[in-house]
């Protein structure tokens, strides 16, 4: 590959996996090369729940330091499907909103909680919750991206790619996680990268062990980022790569790894991608 055939990838991270404080977040991304956030908190508070003082602190922060926004992370569809569409639907209102305000057009979302239901049982129901809120995505010229989480509906390769075509709507793509493919004993690369990637938008990067399920920095695991970024190189994948660590905690809405293993991540991705000849900026 020559230097003028490598691809560039835009690095972002999960801000509120190295700190609160909204500040700090942007100084460690920044002096590990990224110029996008996802947006996932800020000040404790959840990205839902931001009030118009703190969405226009934080958009003037991103505005000064020159960051843009790769994507909402929101907790759409982390809930049980006891709960109403319309209480998820008016929830995606927000995030669009928010979308809008930071500029993008990606809100991350989820398949809803299995809860021990058989998840056959499940088809019908999340895919009339999921087919109404593509629907105001599209209306709203927004893309939805399902990150397959474990314990939700879509959270086995065969599973997302059945949500995702039998949507049929260009407004609903995949996030992939490798290490949430582990974590449900699958390999993410053998089992589902031919699949999906017809339909894969965004990258969120984190690696696993299959015998215990713990979470590791790329490439240390059994989530065969290797092939799978060095297919993306040689497929023509342009767009985002997201660092989502949780290499300190992980909880059901999230993670934690503070600064230094935060880097730590980083400087494990960029291992990678410069062995491919790959740019992050």
């Amino acid at each position: 590959m020559t230097a003028a055939s490598a691809p560039t990838w835009l690095l972002s991270g999960f801000g509120d996996e190295i700190d609160p404080d909204p500040v700090v977040q942007l100084s460690v991304l920044e002096a590990l090369g990224a110029r996008h956030l996802e947006l996932r908190g800020a000040w404790g508070t959840g990205v839902l729940d931001l009030d118009s003082r703190q969405r226009g602190e934080l958009r003037r922060l991103l505005d000064e330091r020159g960051f843009g926004v790769s994507a909402i992370a929101s907790p759409l569809g982390k809930v049980s499907l006891e709960l109403p569409v319309e209480a998820e639907l008016a929830r995606l209102a927000i995030a669009i909103d928010l979308a809008h305000t930071f500029s993008t057009r990606y809100i991350r979302m989820f398949s809803f909680y299995q809860e021990g239901r058989d998840p056959a049982g499940m088809r019908d129901e999340v895919l009339v919750r999921l087919r109404a809120m593509t629907a105001l995505a599209e209306r709203a010229d927004i893309v939805l991206l399902h990150e397959n989480e474990k314990d939700i509906y879509g959270d086995t390769p065969e599973r997302v790619l059945d949500l995702i075509e039998a949507t049929g709507s260009d407004h609903l793509r995949v996030a992939w996680d490798s290490a949430n493919f582990v974590q449900v004993g699958s390999r993410p690369f053998t089992d589902a990268y031919a699949d999906l990637r017809p339909h894969l938008e965004y990258v969120q990067i984190k690696d696993a062990i299959a015998a215990d399920g713990r979470v590791v920095a790329a490439g240390e695991g059994d989530g065969e980022l290797v092939e799978t970024l060095t297919a993306l190189r040689d497929d023509g994948y342009q767009g985002f790569v997201s660092l989502e660590p949780h290499l300190s905690a992980a909880h059901a809405l999230g993670g934690f790894s503070g600064p230094a293993a935060f880097g730590q991540a980083a400087r494990a991705l960029r291992r990678i991608t410069d062995e491919l000849g790959v740019t992050l900026s």
